[in-house]
């Protein structure tokens, strides 16, 4: 009986600590199906983070409802900052002025972790059109018997409120086609089903690289690294044109804030390793990690600036 015990004693004490070494998961929700540039980007940074904080991150897409459903999960999850919400300037910055009615309010259910990336709009065209920037096609547009037609991944994402802001610009009319996601808008413009599109530079530039679509102009104040030829809008003339669909990560509200602080320096490490950096830069997109504080200051820009622009075009969800 002595022995019996003796063993259940150290078969015990072995146990502890290798309990105590298993790396404790944590998640990082992405509002939209695998695949994408958002689920992209989580992946890249999920096992480097993971890393940083002793823990094991796994990437779970809840897509659905324009960011609802993952908003709803973070919500819900344990406020020990295990959960991580993982979305694009839409769910969190456009959402609040799009709908009348939203299931979470940011400033109340969340807590701004960092900035993850900058994401730049280019205009593309299909390869027919007969111009090779966005004056030429402003110039184009005007000579057109009918509105030319522009795709958007969706009634009051970036891409559309980008047109909307091109329109006002060039003071030319066109006609919004909006997509359910950017695969199909991408797939009709380069099929000549529709002139062009406004989209993250992520999600053409294989298609740019490859020849299937043209692009015409960057609509943020400097040119991107990856198209370094292409001019900005405001380089064109057309001043106004900005738009960012920028990444970010959220935790729940009620999480303690020296976590919330321990996270942020988490992410800032992650987006300096090389290894993440440069494979982020080459998928197109720009890393840049912030303080809390600066990522509710921009949140709130934002909110701001897409009220705004919603308000004056009468814009509602589908």
């Amino acid at each position: 009986m002595k022995r019996r015990l003796v063993l259940t004693a150290a078969a015990c004490g072995l146990a502890a600590p290798y309990a105590m070494a298993q790396p404790k998961s944590s998640r990082i929700i992405v509002a939209f199906s695998a695949g994408g540039p958002v689920d992209f980007v989580a992946r890249s940074i999920a096992d480097k983070l993971g890393a940083e904080l002793g823990r094991t991150f796994i990437v779970e897409n809840k897509p659905g409802a324009n960011g609802a459903l993952g908003a709803a999960e973070v919500m819900r999850s344990p406020p020990d900052g295990t959960t991580l919400w993982l979305t694009s300037v839409g769910a969190a910055a456009i959402n609040p002025a799009l709908y009348t009615k939203l299931s979470y309010d940011m400033d109340k259910d969340f807590a701004p972790v960092s900035l993850v990336t900058n994401n730049v709009e280019v205009l593309v065209a299909n390869t027919k059109v007969p111009v090779n920037d966005a004056a030429e096609f402003v110039a184009w547009a005007r000579k057109q018997p009918q509105p030319v037609s522009l795709a958007s991944s969706g009634t009051g994402s970036i891409p559309h409120l980008a047109m909307e802001q091109f329109q006002d610009a060039s003071k030319v009319e066109m006609i919004h086609v909006p997509y359910k996601g950017a695969a199909p808008a991408i797939t009709d413009v380069i099929g000549g089903q529709v002139s062009a599109t406004f989209l993250d530079v992520t999600a053409v530039l294989p298609h740019i690289k490859a020849g299937r679509l043209k692009p015409l102009g960057i609509a943020a104040r400097k040119r991107h690294p990856a198209l370094p030829d292409v001019r900005t809008f405001e380089e064109q003339g057309l001043a106004g044109v900005d738009s960012n669909n920028w990444y970010a990560l959220f935790t729940s509200a009620q999480v303690p804030a020296a976590t919330v602080a321990e996270l942020n320096q988490a992410v800032h490490r992650t987006l300096a390793d090389p290894a993440v950096l440069d494979k982020l830069r080459k998928s197109g997109t720009d890393p840049m990690a912030s303080s809390p504080a600066e990522l509710r200051e921009l949140l709130h820009r934002d909110m701001a600036k897409w009220a705004q622009l919603i308000k004056a075009k009468n814009i509602k969800a589908e």
